[in-house]
């Protein structure tokens, strides 16, 4: 995992919050399967951890929770990064040992593992391989998504697994959207990242020169409609954003292009053309 694609001047996702049918169920999922830590807990939330200081994802079980809504815009996936090749392969092991339901793919920049929690809220869980390895023209990257080789990925000589490493993070958000193309303006034009790969019906998005920080697809259909307020799934998702100013350069072209701008303190939101929630939060600088 290189950090400078999670650190200034890179803008990134620094934390996501989802919601849930039953809480108590959720953390021992998220804690006892994936290897989360719970830095904070409530009646109707819970803070969870990797290296029991930053925040990386919020569960939240809403009053009058409904269950996920099909064919909607939302949350695709959450994708969980892990430092090392040996990370995942030790996280395979378990699930295979686990026997919980899994997808797998090669994307060429990275290995990737996929599952689904409790409630049908889409998780990946993946290493990148190294940037020198990818492979760009012009500014494309190069992905593809090709069958895991897990027998090789198993051959590595790999820890017991037992909590996510301290380092990991979230790496990139995937969303359904009802509409990839005002999906581009908002998070190009307005947010100020650059496409990296398209794909039928999705596109890729990063800065800094990142596979993707950010992805959008409508393989829930173009123009799916957003789901419910408290149904299960994407609540919201933040932006590390490096400094006050380039926020405020945001917000102004955010509010330029006619896409609302709410703050509220400190804090800034915003929501993209899907009603995909977003606060925009200034970049830890200690990391």
């Amino acid at each position: 995992m290189e950090k400078r694609f999670f650190t200034e001047p890179a803008i990134y996702i620094d934390e996501v919050s989802i919601q849930v049918m039953d809480l108590t169920r959720s953390i021992l999922f998220y804690t006892d399967m994936i290897g989360f830590q719970i830095l904070s807990e409530s009646n109707q939330e819970a803070v969870l951890t990797a290296d029991g200081i930053r925040p990386l994802l919020r569960l939240v079980q809403p009053e009058g929770v409904l269950p996920k809504e099909e064919r909607k815009a939302g949350l695709y996936h959450v994708a969980i990064l892990l430092p090392a090749r040996t990370d995942l392969a030790a996280f395979l092991a378990y699930m295979l040992r686990k026997k919980y339901p899994l997808g797998a793919a090669d994307h060429l920049v990275s290995e990737a593992l996929y599952l689904n929690d409790p409630d049908g809220n889409g998780i990946e869980v993946y290493h990148d391989r190294p940037s020198t390895n990818w492979h760009w023209n012009k500014q494309q990257v190069a992905m593809t998504t090709d069958p895991l080789d897990g027998d090789d990925l198993l051959a590595e000589d790999y820890p017991e697994w037992h909590t996510l490493p301290s380092e990991t993070i979230i790496g990139h958000i995937h969303l359904h959207v009802a509409d990839v193309e005002a999906a581009k303006v908002f998070y190009v034009q307005g947010l100020g990242f650059s496409v990296t790969t398209t794909y039928p019906g999705a596109l890729f998005l990063s800065t800094k020169h990142y596979h993707h920080h950010i992805a959008v697809n409508v393989w829930n259909g173009a123009g799916a409609e957003q789901p419910t307020k408290n149904s299960v799934g994407l609540q919201w998702f933040s932006l590390a954003i490096p400094d006050v100013s380039l926020r405020e350069q945001m917000v102004e072209c955010l509010a330029k292009l006619g896409f609302q701008v709410r703050k509220e303190a400190d804090q800034v939101w915003t929501a993209d053309p899907s009603g995909n929630r977003i606060k925009l939060v200034i970049a830890p600088h200690d990391k």
